[in-house]
């Protein structure tokens, strides 16, 4: 549904993308993840026709972004960083709006309203309350909704829950959720690792305009070395004991400074641990945790870049700041 091959695009001396290749096929949801910085909403500039690529082709929906820019905005919806929504209009006076804009009968819009607004939860709400009144969560679920008023194929999603507290970032991902489950292409843009991790069926991790990584989040996460063990000791007493133990079993043991944490590498996951948790009973040395943990998505950053997600983003953000101001 969304095919980029080769793409590049230089804002001056800085190559914001440098020769991106991404295929995200119809009813999955696709992550490009990473940094202030890297390229994201570079791409997604390029993709809503907002952008000319130096190099490249990007097809939507079928439709070249080069040739065919208004067949592909009558493919997409687009919702932004923050909610475009009219805060002295109510909900359905607003996505109304768009309905209309989209060319659609004024009736025809409102019913439209009224059935997105039930999707997003966001009926039971007094209706004359204006969007202004809204929480930041509510706002951008009704950005969402306005993203699909005329039902596109194609819905793409920049950065959609940068700002919002925990609970407005949960109501977003049920929002895009809903979007997946009726079967729209979502191309999701973000620098939070768990977002990812979430949403997504497949995930490109991009940094300093280049895909450095594809897969599924288990595939990823399967770059940073797969499961381990995590256990905690009752005494550190038998701290070094307990690590000959579980080096003698699983690869990697460590102890830590206190001599009660052992971590160690697990391959063969649960069987590994339940090897380990038999041998020390049998070796009388009590744990008050014991837990196989799969690596994160911080980790696989870790891995790709040699830097946190943290470090990244300081790192990157006056690229980013260059990038819009010269864009």
């Amino acid at each position: 549904m969304i095919s980029i091959r080769g793409l590049r695009k230089r804002f001056g001396d800085f190559t914001a993308l440098d020769g991106v290749d991404l295929e995200i096929p119809a009813g999955s949801v696709h992550a490009l993840l990473g940094p202030n910085g890297a390229g994201k909403t570079t791409t997604v500039r390029v993709v809503t026709t907002l952008l000319d690529p130096d190099e490249g082709d990007v097809e939507v929906a079928g439709h070249s972004v080069q040739h065919e820019a208004q067949d592909v905005r009558r493919s997409i919806g687009v919702s932004g960083q923050y909610a475009a929504v009219d805060e002295k209009l109510t909900g359905v006076e607003n996505l109304t709006m768009v309905g209309q804009l989209y060319g659609m009968r004024r009736r025809d819009a409102r019913a439209r309203a009224n059935e997105l607004l039930r999707d997003f939860r966001l009926d039971d709400l007094p209706a004359k309350k204006r969007a202004g009144d809204y929480s930041g969560g509510m706002r951008r679920r009704l950005d969402l909704a306005g993203a699909i008023v005329a039902r596109p194929p194609v819905v793409i999603l920049d950065e959609p829950t940068t700002g919002l507290d925990p609970r407005g970032r949960r109501d977003t991902w049920d929002a895009i959720q809903t979007l997946a489950t009726a079967g729209t292409t979502v191309l999701l843009t973000t620098q939070y690792l768990e977002e990812a991790d979430q949403l997504a069926d497949s995930i490109s991790v991009i940094d300093a305009g280049s895909i450095v990584a594809e897969g599924t989040a288990a595939q990823l996460k399967a770059r940073a070395g797969g499961a381990s063990i995590d256990l905690v000791l009752d005494s550190s007493d038998d701290g070094r004991r307990a690590l000959d133990l579980v080096a003698s079993i699983s690869s990697e043991a460590s102890l830590d400074d206190r001599g009660v944490r052992i971590t160690a590498k697990a391959p063969r996951g649960s069987h590994d641990l339940s090897t380990v948790l038999r041998a020390l009973e049998d070796a009388d040395i009590a744990t008050s945790e014991a837990a196989l943990r799969q690596p994160t998505l911080d980790e696989v950053f870790l891995q790709i870049t040699g830097q946190r997600p943290d470090e990244l983003i300081a790192d990157a953000t006056a690229h980013d700041e260059r990038e819009a101001v010269t864009a």
